[in-house]
């Protein structure tokens, strides 16, 4: 292999690392966006509106409501981080002001692992001989807490695109009829291209919470089509009591 091909298949490679960890975020928001999307088109057709109609009410619904679980998202991640910074800021005080204290805590902490004499000696001036390492030791040991290796920003930018470009399915049709009229049955294809998207979507899940594939896909097809048909029997039956 030529060296440039390495070294592009290396950047690809190091790409799809960096951003797999993304993936939880993309699933989840594809899965509300065309479930929510999705159950408000039902719901206006259960209720005889217009297409324009349906068009206003899916926009209106997928850019507000990704919007907001975007946000949800980004401050959720910020707030973990703000709180690990937090504990970590404590931990370098208590070892600048209390050494010995802190010192005591990461010998107790490596007894009730089994090390014990010259060893657990040897433990303890290793790791308090670096600040820095003493600290992450006290955060991961003693209080549980990892540093978080992804941007607020991007899981929240990640949710809301993932949001719009999944949501979007179901609108697609009626947009398409909008302005060239659709020959086939609106609402059929648009159940049949969600269908689609629900599967494809629950078997990017399995990747996430590694489990059975079609598990995955049915349980997200399950919960789409559930959705949409308590959204449309809502419309059908309100559309009968006041119009």
């Amino acid at each position: 292999m030529h060296p440039h091909d390495e070294d592009s298949l290396h950047n690809k490679k190091g790409f799809l690392q960096k951003y797999q960890h993304y993936l939880g975020e993309f699933v989840y928001g594809g899965i509300d966006g065309s479930v929510t999307t999705f159950a408000v088109v039902s719901g206006a057709v259960g209720g005889s509106l217009d297409t324009s109609v349906i068009i206003i009410l899916g926009f209106a619904n997928l850019l507000a409501d990704g919007f907001s679980m975007s946000i949800g998202a980004y401050l959720s991640a910020r707030s973990e981080q703000d709180n690990y910074d937090k504990h970590k800021r404590i931990e370098y005080w208590e070892i600048e002001e209390m050494p010995e204290m802190e010192r005591e805590e990461i010998r107790q902490i490596y007894a009730a692992k089994g090390f014990e004499g010259d060893l657990l000696d040897q433990v303890v001036d290793v790791i308090t001989a670096d600040k820095d390492r003493w600290v992450d030791v006290m955060m991961n040991v003693e209080l549980g807490m990892m540093q978080a290796d992804r941007s607020p920003f991007a899981i929240g930018a990640v949710t809301y695109v993932a949001f719009i470009l999944v949501g979007l399915v179901p609108l697609m049709l009626y947009v398409y009829d909008y302005f060239q009229t659709f020959s086939g049955d609106l609402f059929l294809w648009t159940c049949i291209f969600t269908g689609v998207t629900f599967a494809l979507i629950g078997w990017l899940k399995t990747y996430v919470t590694e489990t059975n594939t079609w598990k995955g896909i049915l349980e997200t097809l399950a919960l789409g089509l559930v959705a949409a048909g308590v959204a449309y029997y809502v419309g059908f039956f309100l559309e009968k009591m006041f119009v």
